[in-house]
């Protein structure tokens, strides 16, 4: 099995604690996060635009994969020093995050994200720095 992520989502995932747009997108959201969680060999493809998070997005809201993240998903490969089409396992993602990625990065990387203000993903970043196992999500 390979999972479809899109740039921002390599970080988003590191944050993940359950929260979400609707429950639907939770549901989809937890299953990708406990799967790499607990399956680090988990290959992964890196795409533009639309990915396996994104398709789970709730249709009645104001649906920004196709639009203003784009710069977001670029600032974040060009951080890893990773390009769409990029094919590994989880682990070496998480890696790439170890070695590049500051948990005050998420600042400057997630300007406009909403979800920045909780402090998730930097958490994340840091957990994954020290070598630590993230969090399990219940579903």
């Amino acid at each position: 099995m390979t999972i479809r992520l899109r740039g921002h989502h390599l970080l988003c995932l590191l944050g993940y604690r359950g929260m979400g747009y609707s429950a639907d997108f939770c549901v989809n959201m937890t299953g990708i996060y406990e799967t790499l969680r607990t399956k680090p060999d988990t290959r992964i493809e890196i795409v533009t635009g639309v990915d396996d998070i994104c398709r789970a997005y709730p249709p009645d809201q104001d649906n920004h994969c196709d639009g203003t993240v784009h710069e977001l998903d670029q600032a974040v490969l060009t951080k890893l020093g990773l390009a769409p089409g990029y094919q590994g396992e989880w682990r070496e993602v998480c890696g790439y995050v170890a070695r590049q990625v500051e948990p005050s990065d998420i600042e400057n990387l997630c300007v406009t994200c909403p979800w920045k203000s909780y402090g998730v993903c930097q958490e994340g970043v840091k957990l994954v720095r020290e070598g630590l196992p993230l969090p399990k999500i219940e579903p």
